[in-house]
């Protein structure tokens, strides 16, 4: 168990003290939501485990940034990141703020910013805290774990299921691979399941994007490595690719193509081959997963610029 210190409700800054638990998000966007006018809460649908999964919407325009956290459960910092983000959007303006050009006043009136900032709560508290007695999945979890209590390494769903790995995006080559079929059933990651969108999780997410046709970007946040993947396994339009560009000048961060077995499922894959838009993975920080909080600063100081920006080149 995660010894967590208490959040500080009169501090209007994400601190850099604690590892980001659901239950501690929950704790945070209940504050944000109270304290400003301009963050909007809703909920995706629930997790395998029955977790409400909030959508945060900034921003009053009819064009529309996705930014989307923790599909892994060690990459909770990304969580962090995007609820840091929010933080700072909403301080900045309500004091009529800039970053940079960008008039965050303007911004927000031209354009929306929807962030997830964890889809897969279950993954993040079995890394954080393990499983508990009374989990219904606790013997098999173990089995897929092979053998082990030790969750700090867990990265798939609920249920064994990398959720990355769900998406109807090479799915059928991958699950015919010997990769797959060693992780059948259920791993702590790399398994895609029997079916894409097997998962609520990624099932909600999908359903989101297919039914929002004014999401023009799509940014899933990862990590670690310092490096956005813009993928050109299924024939992009070329406007992804100069995107990227952008987003790579933004940041700081290297733009590199999607190759392997990392495009199989993928999210942003899916993104770019069934919906033709930008879409991008942005890895963050660097390090050895799970990066520890106290990276936090470093990794939002890199990306500020791009997480406010970026929306404008929808």
């Amino acid at each position: 168990m995660t010894n967590i210190p208490p959040i500080d409700t009169k501090s209007a800054i994400i601190p850099h003290n604690a590892p980001m638990t659901y239950e501690r998000m929950i704790e945070y966007i209940n504050i944000f939501a109270e304290r400003y006018k301009c963050f909007h809460v809703t909920y995706l649908g629930q997790s395998m485990l029955g977790k409400n999964i909030p959508l945060i919407t900034l921003g009053k325009g009819k064009k529309t940034a996705l930014y989307i956290g923790a599909h892994h459960g060690m990459e909770w910092i990304t969580t962090a990141l995007l609820l840091k983000f929010a933080n700072e959007y909403c301080e900045l303006l309500e004091a009529n703020g800039h970053i940079g050009h960008t008039s965050v006043s303007y911004l927000n009136a031209s354009r929306s910013i929807c962030i997830i900032p964890m889809l897969n709560p279950d993954g993040v508290n079995y890394q954080l805290e393990g499983i508990s007695g009374d989990n219904p999945l606790r013997e098999r979890l173990i089995k897929m774990n092979g053998g082990s209590e030790d969750f700090s390494s867990w990265q798939a769903n609920a249920r064994g299921v990398d959720l990355n790995h769900n998406y109807d995006a090479g799915f059928a080559d991958y699950i015919r691979s010997e990769e797959a079929k060693k992780l059948a059933g259920g791993a702590p990651s790399k398994w895609c399941g029997n079916l894409p969108e097997s998962e609520p999780e990624s099932g909600l997410l999908a359903n989101y994007v297919r039914f929002n046709e004014d999401i023009g970007l799509f940014i899933a946040f990862h990590s670690q490595g310092e490096e956005i993947y813009y993928g050109d396994c299924f024939d992009p339009p070329i406007e992804n690719l100069r995107a990227g560009r952008v987003l790579a000048r933004m940041s700081g961060y290297k733009l590199t193509k999607t190759e392997g077995t990392a495009t199989s499922g993928g999210f942003t894959d899916w993104v770019v081959k069934e919906l033709r838009k930008p879409a991008f993975t942005v890895e963050c920080g660097k390090g050895k997963n799970p990066l520890p909080i106290d990276s936090l600063f470093e990794i939002y100081f890199k990306l500020r610029r791009m997480l406010f920006e970026a929306p404008m080149i929808v």
